[in-house]
């Protein structure tokens, strides 16, 4: 498959495969279209974010190692790109930072917790198991296939669950998934501290050391969004969302 093609087009969330390793894209294409997803492919990393730019996705399946863009310099770019949308577009924009799906050839505890710190929602590692890499999908995918026009309230703090938005009262704020991931967390548990290997386990699901700060980066960026106030520390407890 080639940059921009199409796989077979059905309903729900649509899925961008970026990946330089044609082969690797024909496995996904056929394994996702099985089970009737709906995907487009970029062959390189400038592709693939001028793929996200025009359409809206559930979904980047990413590759690390590419000629033209590092995996990580994309995340980094796509995170970007949707904080500037959110800024630009004020209350009007319902565009958001797609899940991201970290596939990759590079096995290193660190590079996978650089990954999630710059917005990357889990990590496989290759050769890897189509049945594992389909239920990983189907993880990733499950808030986009359900909660349409559900809204979340705690406090002050309203949630949109389909358009991954939060409103303290000053106007929709966009967020990336895992910021919503876990601000919804925090939300479910409010006026309890919920500590980060907690955190760790329920919205990324993978078993890191707790001394990471994959948790804290997601709390310092929502802070910056939604103001510092909104998640206390309690020291010794983890983090609580203020009622």
């Amino acid at each position: 498959m080639t940059t921009g093609t199409t796989a077979q087009r059905t309903p729900g969330p649509r899925i961008l495969v970026v990946d330089d390793d044609r082969a690797i894209r024909e496995l996904i294409g056929r394994a996702l279209a099985d089970v009737g997803y709906s995907a487009d492919f970029a062959q390189n990393g400038e592709s693939g974010l001028a793929l996200a730019d025009g359409q809206e996705y559930g979904l980047v399946i990413l590759d690390l190692v590419m000629p033209d863009m590092d995996g990580r310099a994309f995340l980094a770019r796509l995170q970007a790109r949707g904080a500037g949308q959110a800024r630009g577009a004020g209350q009007t924009s319902h565009r958001t930072v797609p899940a991201v799906l970290v596939l990759s050839c590079v096995d290193d505890v660190a590079m996978k917790v650089s990954c999630l710190e710059l917005g990357a929602q889990d990590y496989l590692t290759k050769p890897f198991s189509l049945a594992e890499f389909l239920a990983r999908v189907r993880v990733r995918l499950r808030d986009d296939s359900h909660g349409h026009g559900e809204t979340i309230r705690a406090g002050d703090l309203v949630l949109d669950v389909w358009r991954l938005r939060a409103d303290i009262g000053q106007g929709p704020v966009a967020l990336t998934k895992l910021e919503f991931l876990l601000l919804r967390e925090l939300a479910e548990h409010v006026g309890q501290p919920l500590r980060k290997e907690d955190l760790l386990a329920s919205i990324w699901g993978l078993d890191f050391d707790p001394g990471s700060n994959v948790v804290d980066v997601c709390v310092r960026r929502l802070r910056s969004k939604l103001g510092f106030d909104l998640i206390k520390t309690v020291r010794g407890a983890g983090y609580q969302l203020t009622s």
